[in-house]
């Protein structure tokens, strides 16, 4: 009974996760139509381009909805 009452005030364990990664899928897919018109050896190249960015200081959050989105394109 409990339980019930505090999952409806703070949401469920998948709800407060889902809630907590919206924004990075949000990212993820206003990146869709600029990723969209990559070629396969320029997506291949996001891998060296990522690598030099990391070694450039930027963190693996900076990178990471980039990457997905890239990702993903090769995927299709």
């Amino acid at each position: 009974m409990w339980s019930k009452i505090l999952a409806k005030i703070i949401g469920t364990a998948n709800e407060r996760y889902l809630k907590r990664i919206r924004p990075i899928v949000e990212k993820i897919n206003a990146l869709e139509p600029e990723v969209e018109k990559l070629t396969n050896e320029q997506l291949r190249a996001k891998t060296d381009e990522f690598k030099m960015r990391l070694a450039d200081g930027e963190t693996l959050d900076d990178l990471l909805p980039e990457a997905f989105a890239v990702v993903r394109e090769a995927s299709r």
